[in-house]
């Protein structure tokens, strides 16, 4: 009776295990953008992780739109060993006024290129830094369209919005919510020290976390309940009398 019993809580253990897995991994397989802050007004570190999904090629260039509809008055790169980091700067249809500033110029895209051998490998990601803002508060969400591109010529476009509590699409594009200002915030406020238009060093120190933290956070409590319920199994099959 004891191996019997023993298979059981295996397999128990490896549905349990399995269950929580599966729910989390689809959610960590895409490009994605972590902001430390939602807040209009907020200048955020803005993460973007980005997975290799091709088994036998490397990431070697990343091409991210930032929306210029409700336009990021400034922009600063981290700097990404084994990297280079270049952006795009349009002419905006019209003067746009953010706090005490009107900018005519905004960055549009960013364009990280990999050195030689320095790409992301198979099965591995990397993340790229950027400190951005004020976010907006003339809208809901900002959205960040990227193009991934691999060293077998393979472009993957992450460009589709997902609809509000639609499923999601294949290919989503990296976006955030925008939640509204702290009480007593400037929504538009002023850049703080260091922060202007274009590439500079910027080294910020605050935690990621963002869109991408319900999805772990869901597939971390399910696996908690899955080890939980098979405890629960291998106690009451261990307490049963071998006779039985």
């Amino acid at each position: 009776m004891w191996p019997r019993r023993l298979a059981a809580v295996a397999l128990a253990a490896g549905i349990g295990v399995g269950s929580a897995l599966a729910f989390a991994g689809p959610a960590s397989a895409h490009v994605h953008v972590i902001p430390d802050s939602t807040a209009a007004g907020s200048y955020p570190k803005l993460t973007f992780r980005v997975p290799n999904e091709e088994e036998n090629a490397d990431t070697n260039k990343l091409v991210i739109t930032v929306p210029t509809d409700h336009p990021l008055r400034s922009v600063s790169i981290k700097p990404h060993p084994g990297w280079t980091a270049e952006t795009t700067l349009v002419t905006l249809p019209k003067p746009v006024n953010i706090g005490d500033a009107t900018i005519t110029k905004a960055v549009s895209t960013i364009t990280w290129t990999a050195t030689a051998g320095q790409g992301i490998k198979p099965g591995q990601f990397d993340e790229f830094d950027v400190s951005a803002g004020p976010l907006p508060s003339g809208t809901k969400e900002l959205s960040f369209p990227t193009a991934q591109y691999y060293s077998n010529n393979t472009i993957v476009n992450w460009n589709q919005p997902t609809p509000a509590g639609g499923q999601e699409p294949e290919h989503p594009a990296p976006a955030f919510a925008v939640t509204p200002a702290a009480a007593g915030a400037d929504a538009d406020g002023d850049a703080p020290a260091g922060h202007n238009m274009g590439v500079s060093a910027s080294d910020s120190t605050a935690s990621a976390s963002g869109s991408d933290g319900l999805a772990r956070g869901l597939g971390t409590a399910g696996l908690v309940f899955g080890l939980a319920g098979v405890g629960v199994a291998a106690w009451a099959l261990l307490r049963k009398p071998a006779n039985s």
